[in-house]
């Protein structure tokens, strides 16, 4: 198993979702035979030429029944390192629940090509820590294998709305988010009444929806958009404390020391 500082490579499903990779994001791709799992309660397949995203920390892969010829490479990624190299856009909002329901993507072979290139990529990229720029390159590769399965996601299942009551108030509630109302409204409240729901069933339906609650969706855009604000080096702190709506410089900074581990100025550098 090769490790490093935020990625790690294994060759085994067995320890997706244990306690040492709590921090982390498990990235799969099947290069031969098969293997049966269960997850929810649900069984799940992953054949050859297959790719698995669980996005969810302590999302156990249970009952792991593997073929003979059962071949896998799983690329492990910190939250952190995701975040710093998220593209822009919010895509990955959406495809994170729909992996909620079924971690798999069937992939043509075409795509097939592109994921096991951009799995060899940053194996690659990782047995070179001389490099002068060996984070850049990194978070390059990463960034890469992002968009490639956002655009497998897109190819695969489409835009189309979720049907289901739930999901469709899960959706809006994302739209509210992606419209950037998060910018100047942190409070579950108000999204809440904007859809017409208490917050409390608000945080159920997102519960129920994504595993998560309504309050993590919004510190989720918010952070990625300070981020991404933050290496706008045509913005001051100042400016994009504004932007956000924080009473003062300091409220800004134990924001985002708290929901991105650093203080702005050191996410700078």
């Amino acid at each position: 198993m090769e490790t490093v500082q935020h990625i790690i490579i294994d060759d085994t499903l067995a320890r997706v979702g244990m306690p040492e990779f709590a921090g982390y994001i498990s990235h799969a791709y099947c290069y031969a035979g098969h293997c049966t799992f269960q997850r929810h309660g649900r069984e799940f397949r992953l054949e050859a030429g297959d790719c698995m995203i669980v996005p969810r920390r302590g999302d156990l892969v249970r009952n792991l029944h593997e073929s003979e010829d059962f071949e896998v490479c799983v690329i492990y990624v910190t939250q952190e390192f995701i975040e710093v190299s998220t593209p822009q856009s919010n895509y990955g909002m959406k495809g994170h629940l729909a992996l909620f329901e079924n971690p798999i993507m069937r992939l043509t072979p075409e795509m097939q090509d592109r994921c096991a290139t951009n799995f060899d990529v940053i194996r690659q990229r990782l047995a070179q820590p001389q490099h002068h720029f060996y984070r850049d390159v990194l978070i390059n590769a990463v960034q890469t294998m992002i968009l490639d399965f956002f655009d497998f996601h897109a190819t695969l299942y489409g835009f189309d709305r979720i049907t289901s009551q739930y999901y469709q108030l899960m959706e809006q509630f994302l739209e509210l988010l992606e419209q950037g109302e998060f910018r100047r409204n942190r409070e579950i409240g108000y999204y809440a009444d904007k859809l017409c729901v208490t917050p409390k069933y608000l945080s159920e339906v997102s519960k129920k929806v994504s595993g998560l609650p309504a309050n993590y969706w919004i510190t989720r855009y918010t952070a990625l958009d300070i981020s991404r604000q933050l290496r706008d080096r045509s913005l001051s702190l100042t400016d994009i404390s504004d932007m956000f709506g924080f009473s003062s410089n300091a409220h800004f900074s134990r924001y985002v020391q708290n929901n991105l581990g650093a203080r702005p100025s050191d996410l700078r550098e």
